[in-house]
């Protein structure tokens, strides 16, 4: 596949956009245009639909010169037939679905950019031209046009006024809700790659070579795929919406949603790992791991063992090992192993040649698809929960680079890498020669240091915890925790039972009380009785003296 010299795509000239935030770019309003387009038209029968298309593609206001037309046929029966006078290609291709349509139609297109548009897409005059106009900005954009969908009765000939022919239409919900959450995607998203629809998109010819085809073995989702891997390539995604189009009749995806995720996030949950949430397993491997650790085979045995281990043993379980080194060459030698110059390399790959999660190879060989590098140098071991830590600071501050310091002496740094794939990759398109990579990921990334003791790394590793260790812990806690709550109920128990007594006590307080109270009253009357009874006694003892002194006087 050729490209086109374009002056931009050397990186001298080329603004450099941080995160996704394209405003900088400041595409031009009178375009000259000089970038081909290749449309490229993956069909399956709706012959109508497919003329139709044909039709608003040669009313654009992009040069006709500079647009190439391929439709490919599926396997349609009875074969499509291209129109009379139209510009556009027909080619074959047999193999069903959509992903082998559109990669055959990229093998023959000759464009500086990409535009997929689906057979039943029609786009307003000025689509493409307002596509290109970003184009020429700058060479590593993915754009999406705006689609709405009609169910108005298919004409025999595409009329001068869509809009009357084909409104009222139902807006793209999900992409305008998109759009509009993130503030036109220059707002904060972890997944601006979900913007790469096949409907209506275009991306620069440059970041289709270098992020692939698309993946033929997926069922359903090879747009989000091939848009996660553009992102991975360095790619910036843009919405317009003067790039306008009329879907003819409501998608599968419309009508079929929840079947249509079933079924692609049971193959994507592979291939994109920035889909954590359908990533719930706490153990299991992936076809793409989230992060990638490259150490050093050649160091020697101890050396590498207590980097891999550690690696191995940390919390990030979404994690494949690189050891890199001369394993081509390994002649063990049987009659004197301890002799052996090679020992150590022996022993690396005799260690790790059977674990799943550990690659031995002769070179960097990294799956550009990975989000994130650990570049770390053998001997030093992070701790248990270090990896999970760095990447939560390169997520939550969007960092194309950590770097942690591991030692600093006259003979140099030594130091620790999380890299971002995406932001180096962005970083390459437009870095000047002989400029630090480093440098200009800080520019379109950010880029940070930090110390080995915050983030606990160690060149004296201690006995690994590992996750085994972290579960026996976990489970200790629980078990633990579920005898603090029986305990915490059996005194809620107790204190119900206090409070109960407490109740009885202060009634038989009262009670008591009362009873006292009457006791006294009682005593008080009967005081009052036998002091009346005294003074009556006293009365009366008067009255007998006085009547026997009378008796005696007579």
């Amino acid at each position: 596949m050729s490209v086109t010299p374009l002056d931009p795509a050397g990186g001298g000239d080329v603004r450099r956009v941080r995160g996704n935030d394209y405003r900088v770019l400041q595409p031009p309003e009178l375009l000259t245009p000089e970038l081909r387009v290749s449309v490229i038209i993956p069909a399956y029968g709706a012959q109508e639909k497919l003329d139709l298309v044909l039709q608003g593609l040669a009313r654009q206001t992009y040069p006709a010169e500079l647009t190439e037309i391929i439709v490919v046929d599926n396997g349609s029966s009875p074969p499509l037939r291209l129109p009379e006078g139209t510009a556009a290609r027909l080619i074959v291709c047999d193999r069903p679905g959509r992903a082998n349509a559109r990669n055959a139609g990229l093998a023959e297109a000759t464009g500086d950019v990409i535009h997929w548009l689906d057979s039943d897409v029609v786009l307003t005059p000025g689509a493409v031209e307002a596509h290109m106009r970003w184009h020429h900005a700058a060479p590593y954009l993915s754009v999406t046009g705006y689609i709405r969908f009609t169910s108005a009765p298919l004409p025999a000939e595409l009329p001068e006024d869509l809009e009357a022919a084909f409104e009222p239409a139902e807006p793209h919900t999900w992409l305008v809700g998109l759009v509009e959450r993130t503030n036109g995607l220059i707002g904060h998203t972890a997944r601006p790659f979900s913007l790469h629809v096949g409907g209506a998109t275009s991306v620069g010819r440059r970041l289709v070579e270098a992020a692939g085809p698309m993946d033929d073995e997926l069922i359903l989702g090879q747009d989000t795929e091939m848009g996660y891997r553009l992102a991975q390539a360095g790619a910036v995604f843009i919405p317009e919406p003067r790039a306008r189009a009329y879907h003819l009749g409501p998608t599968m995806r419309m009508r079929e949603q929840q079947r249509i995720d079933r079924v692609s996030h049971a193959f994507v949950a592979d291939r994109i790992p920035a889909y954590q949430w359908l990533r719930t397993h706490p153990a299991r491997q992936w076809k793409v791991p989230y992060m990638t650790a490259v150490v050093d085979g050649t160091a020697g045995y101890e050396a590498v063992r207590a980097s891999v281990d550690a690696l191995l043993a940390a919390t990030v379980a979404d994690l494949s090992v690189v050891v890199v080194g001369p394993w081509d060459t390994l002649d063990r030698d049987r009659r004197a192993p301890l002799k052996d110059p090679n020992l150590d390399l022996v022993l690396v790959h005799g260690h790790y040649e059977h674990e799943a999660r550990v690659r031995l190879a002769t070179t960097e060989e990294l799956d550009p698809s990975t989000p994130f590098v650990l570049r770390l140098p053998a001997g030093w071991a992070p701790g248990e929960d270090s990896l999970a830590r760095l990447l939560a600071l390169a997520r939550n501050e969007a960092l194309g680079l950590v770097e942690v310091l591991l030692r600093e002496s006259p003979e140099g740094v030594v130091s620790a890498r999380l890299e971002r794939v995406s932001a180096f990759a962005r970083a390459r398109l437009v870095a000047r020669p002989e400029e630090s990579l480093d440098d200009v990921v800080d520019e379109v990334s950010g880029a940070r240091w930090v110390d080995a003791e915050t983030y606990d790394f160690s060149d004296e590793p201690g006995e690994l915890v590992g996750r085994r260790s972290a579960y026996k812990a976990r489970v200790r806690a629980e078990t633990e925790a579920a005898r603090l709550a029986k305990e915490a109920e059996r005194l809620r128990e107790q204190v119900a039972k206090w409070r109960d007594e407490a109740a009885r006590w202060r009634k038989s307080t009262v009670e008591l009380r009362r009873e006292v109270g009457t006791l006294r009253r009682e005593l008080h009357a009967a005081q009052r009785d036998q002091r009346a009874r005294r003074g009556m006694r006293a009365i009366l003892a008067g009255r007998m003296k006085r009547a026997l002194g009378r008796r005696t006087r007579n």
